[in-house]
């Protein structure tokens, strides 16, 4: 779905993100990556479609009440058009899925002699252990609700799944009787390993064991014949925070509270159900539920494939990515102290190819080191069990002055940063919090410490969250510097956050919502001029996501006027590259393999005097204008290199990089044609062990 305003062409945002999941169903059904990976990749797969649904979908219906039938913007259709276009991609896309899932994950399962089995395929022997384990784990935990003389409407949780069950008698004159039963998959696990058996694993599910009980859950009625279907409501994620600029830094943090209550009572937006529940009773459903103004979606036998990434743990080493072995950094081995490595030069990383236990060694020696007072951070997304605020709280008992920003607005970790958030000030230290409606994306750390009676400052910049889980599965970049331009103006931006002080310019750091955009059009102007006065000009970018209509446009003039642009996009991306007389000078690739390609980075040729920076943001609206983000120069020439390097090393990847084709969108992958070679992930890697 694209639309052409004023010579310019934008892609829907929500078609195009669908088009990323679909790149990463592409890895569920690659035969290449290893059987278990597969699996993760499914359970990914499920996991961004729920959350497309309780976000993206739970928006454009907000918008359908507002405008109808009319376009949402100049560059986006009407509510109705999008919502159509949704259900048309997400059905084949989801018939996609459960095809590779029966066809080819199942099948491969098997050949290495594990086996999903249902409820009517286990032996006498195993049937024991099932109805003994469902006695002491599961009777317990389930609720059933009759629906046939409901008056009110049951309310279904979000991304919880039900088995919905019909009982009847062939013979006797007793009306069927309908019931849904929550299945209890945060309290239980999802999959059940019997003992092996001839060499054979047998894996059952938590709904079939609940199917393979229904007599025993319903006995109090005299019904022989059972029927039932897996359900599964998603509901609209968002809520609503008052922007009240007299109460907000106060009551931040209960407003929070509340209104994850109201989370739980959203309006749902999709029902998924088992496509083979005969008419009648989907019908039935549909009405007692009053679901007959959400996407419906016909899917396999079983839901929220999202669970799967728990997939016990069975088979053998080839069905799983090798382990990675990080490769140290030798200029913070070889010193005994972070402070006096990062004193002899600026110090990149690229995680999780290089740890991120080097940033919880900088606090956790900061902490205990009598020269530093004072410790300021911007936490995002904490990590369930987080040892970046584990070291913070340590640097308070030490004495140390712990100053935090944490953003409490950051969609689905509102929970785990409140739970923190209590713990920091607990502890003693200062917990400050965003304004609503403008998130503090941004990641940095600046450390104060005394030095022959001068405060010096140590910062780490940072292009993802510091959150120790993501960090093994997230590539990003992260810099320590004694740099005065950057530390000055990462003190300058703390003035900002903690104290609300209004600041000039930025002359090093790009800064959001009042620069960066800004001076992101500046720079691509002056590649468009440059190009236009015959000196070479190009522009190299990687983000998760390209859709704010100035930067397009940019982009656009820029390609007319002959600047060669090379992007790697992950996620949505709303230009329409390989366009004549519009994008023809611009290539778009996205990479998906092993590791989430998260890093931002953005390179200009600036007349042969090269910039480039690296980001927490994307070339997104909600990034550039309602959020704090930055975006922070790599200034020494061999870091430089690095960055430099590893874009190239993406650029040319043949294994795992799609090419987003023109308005056709189309998205492949580059395949070598001897099948050798090997992905940017594993090129990167390689690159940095020689490197360090």
């Amino acid at each position: 779905m694209i639309k052409e305003r004023k010579g310019h062409l934008f892609k829907d945002r929500e078609i195009s993100w669908l088009h990323f999941n679909e790149r990463v169903l592409q890895e569920v059904e690659n035969a290449n990556n290893p059987l278990m990976e597969r699996i993760k990749f499914m359970a990914i797969f499920s996991s961004n479609l729920d959350e497309f649904f309780r976000v993206r979908v739970a928006q454009i219906r907000r918008l359908q009440k507002v405008n109808g039938k009319k376009p949402i913007s100049e560059y986006q259709s009407s509510p109705d058009e999008i919502l159509s276009e949704i259900q048309r991609t997400v059905m084949v896309m989801q018939d996609k899925f459960t095809e590779i899932y029966e066809q080819q994950i199942i099948p491969e399962l098997n050949r290495n002699n594990i086996f999903l089995i249902d409820e009517t395929l286990v032996n006498e022997n195993e049937a024991k252990i099932i109805q003994n384990y469902f006695k002491l784990n599961i009777l317990n935990n389930l609720f059933p609700i009759i629906l046939d003389n409901l008056k009110q409407i049951p309310h279904l949780r979000d991304r919880s799944i039900y088995l919905a069950v019909r009982m009847k008698n062939s013979l006797s004159g007793m009306e069927p009787k309908h019931a849904i039963i929550e299945i209890p998959t945060g309290i239980i696990k999802r999959f059940f390993t019997l003992p092996e058996f001839e060499s054979k694993q047998h894996i059952i599910l938590l709904e079939n064991i609940i199917r393979l009980n229904l007599t025993r859950i319903f006995s109090i009625f005299d019904y022989q014949n059972y029927e039932s279907y897996i359900i599964k409501i998603t509901r609209d994620a968002e809520f609503e925070i008052s922007k009240d600029e007299n109460d907000y830094s106060i009551n931040l943090l209960d407003k929070i509270q509340k209104s994850l209550k109201q989370r739980s009572k959203g309006l749902p937006t999709r029902f998924v159900y088992d496509e083979s529940m005969p008419k009648d009773m989907l019908e039935f459903l549909i009405r007692k539920l009053d679901l007959r103004n959400v996407n419906l979606i016909p899917g396999g036998r079983y839901h929220n494939f999202k669970d799967f990434m728990d997939f016990p743990n069975i088979g053998e080493k080839e069905h799983y990515f090798a382990p990675l072995l990080q490769i140290p950094i030798k200029e913070l081995e070889q010193e005994k102290i972070m402070f006096d490595a990062i004193t002899k030069k600026d110090i990149l990383f690229h995680q999780p190819y290089q740890s991120f236990d080097y940033l919880i060694r900088f606090i956790r020696e900061a902490a205990i080191d009598p020269q530093v007072t004072t410790i300021l951070i911007t936490l995002y997304r904490v990590a369930k069990h987080s040892n970046v605020v584990n070291a913070l709280i340590n640097a308070v008992k030490n004495g140390k002055k712990v100053i935090v920003l944490m953003e409490l607005q950051a969609r689905f970790d509102e929970e785990s940063n409140i739970f923190w958030t209590n713990q920091l000030q607990e502890a003693g230290a200062q917990v400050h919090f965003g304004k609503p409606g403008q998130k503090v994306h941004c990641k940095i750390c600046l450390i104060y410490r005394k030095e022959n009676n001068k405060i010096v400052k140590y910062a780490h910049l940072a292009t993802g969250n510091y959150n120790g889980v993501t960090a093994r599965i997230y590539s990003d970049f992260g810099l320590f510097t004694k740099d005065i331009r950057l530390t000055e103006e990462i003190d300058a931006l703390t003035d900002i956050l903690f104290v609300n002080l209004r600041r000039g310019g930025f002359k090093h750091l790009l800064v959001a919502p009042e620069f960066m955009k800004k001076q992101f059009l500046q720079m691509i102007d002056q590649e468009k001029a440059n190009a236009l006065a015959g000196k070479p000009a190009w522009i190299k970018a990687k983000m998760n996501s390209l859709v704010d209509t100035d930067i397009i446009k940019k982009l656009y003039e820029a390609s007319n006027a002959g600047v060669k642009i090379q992007l790697i996009i992950r996620g949505i991306c709303c230009l329409v590259p390989g366009v004549p007389n519009s994008s023809e000078n611009i290539e778009i690739i996205s990479i998906i393999d092993r590791f989430l390609e998260h890093a931002r980075l953005y390179m200009f040729c600036n007349g042969g005097d090269e910039k480039i920076y690296l980001a927490s943001a994307d070339w997104m609206t909600r990034n550039l204008m309602s959020r704090i983000e930055v975006g922070f120069p790599v200034y020494a020439k061999d870091n430089q290199k690095i960055v430099s390097d590893i874009f190239d090393i993406q650029w040319n990847d043949q294994l795992k990089a799609r090419k987003i084709d023109g308005i056709n969108d189309i998205h492949y992958i580059h395949q070598n044609t001897d099948g050798t070679g090997q992905s940017s992930q594993q090129v990167t890697l390689d690159y940095l062990k020689r490197y360090s």
